[in-house]
């Protein structure tokens, strides 16, 4: 794909999650929560290996399932210490547990992608940066969703946490004006 967004480069898993997923607006509950943690475990790291990881990921953590997660014990907790497949870091992982019973109450309450998605009015924002130097790390936006997910019993979503996220899952079009993915993501909202 010509003119794609540039921080993919030319690794051919990066470059299929650019034209495949990355922007894509999800509605999904679980989708969403599972984004969501796995922006949490990137955090210190790429994206790419989280990337490259996620399918273990999804097998250590009962297909981010969050009923089965949010009833994790501690016998899980030291278990998932020892997989090599994840990233083995104990506060990620127990918070992982945690936001796992947070995003039942909220989805039996609101519904999580309604949740979210109500901070833009179920309408994905469409920014319009020519370069990634116009990109910005976090937003207002991103700030005030961090401190309504921690108040909600979340942790690893800082506002770059979740502006990453904000753009994985289509809330923001982050793709550059010059990238053919730019209005076929935008064409994809509801």
């Amino acid at each position: 794909m010509k003119d794609r967004c540039p921080w993919c480069g030319d690794d051919p898993l990066y470059m299929e999650y650019h034209d495949t997923e990355w922007g894509v607006p999800e509605y999904d509950s679980r989708a969403l929560w599972e984004k969501l943690i796995l922006d949490g475990f990137q955090a210190g790291l790429s994206w790419y290996t989280i990337l490259k990881k996620r399918d273990n990921f999804r097998a250590a953590f009962a297909g981010f399932d969050p009923v089965k997660v949010s009833a994790f014990t501690q016998e899980d907790v030291d278990r998932l210490l020892q997989d090599a497949g994840i990233i083995r870091h104990r506060g990620k992982i127990e918070s992982t547990i945690r936001s796992a019973a947070a995003w039942q109450k909220i989805e039996e309450r609101d519904g999580f992608d309604n949740w979210l998605w109500r901070y833009v009015d179920g309408v994905p924002m469409q920014n319009s940066y020519q370069t990634m130097a116009e990109v910005p790390g976090f937003t207002d936006l991103s700030k005030r969703i961090s401190k309504d997910l921690k108040a909600e019993g979340f942790n690893f979503c800082g506002p770059t946490i979740v502006y990453a996220f904000m753009q994985a899952v289509g809330i923001v079009n982050d793709h550059l004006l010059a990238c053919p993915r730019h209005d076929e993501v935008k064409s994809l909202a509801r």
